[in-house]
């Protein structure tokens, strides 16, 4: 269990989530102008906090074990997965939940809706939300490789 609190990769990992789901907040009120703390714990939005994570993932073990070692290759399968699900199959399925709730906005069952519960529409991402996780994961990890290189 020690050898995980000292665990450099994992530590910037989470950092790297804890960062993006942290920008997601000011990002978030400069585009809607209102501020929505619930966005620190949504998925989806500005960036995005697992591509932040994998992207960090990877330059860490590459930095730390080198970056011709296979470990190295399999963080970047990761995070190529990772990154195209989100901007694949994620995001479509918030294109058919924005569908679905406006079909339930609009037809009427006997005068009343028939469902006024939402599905949650923010759950995937846009490339340039991708690419947004991709520059968090890069200067968070690149940050703690400076600190380590100075101590």
């Amino acid at each position: 269990m020690k050898e995980i609190a000292y665990n450099h990769t994992l530590f910037v990992a989470l950092l790297s989530w804890f960062v993006a789901q942290g920008l997601k907040i000011p990002i978030h009120f400069i585009v809607e102008h209102k501020w929505d703390l619930t966005r620190f714990f949504g998925s989806g939005g500005m960036p995005s906090s697992h591509t932040a994570m994998v992207i960090s993932t990877a330059i860490m073990v590459g930095s730390l074990y080198g970056f011709e070692e296979p470990v190295f290759a399999l963080a970047v399968v990761l995070a190529f997965i990772v990154m195209y699900d989100a901007t694949g199959v994620r995001r479509e399925t918030g294109r058919q939940a924005t569908i679905i709730n406006q079909i339930l906005r609009d037809v009427l069952i006997n005068g009343q809706p028939i469902s006024d519960r939402q599905l949650k529409e923010l759950v995937g991402h846009k490339p340039i939300e991708v690419f947004g996780g991709v520059l968090v994961g890069i200067a968070v990890s690149g940050i703690y490789l400076l600190i380590l290189l100075v101590h």
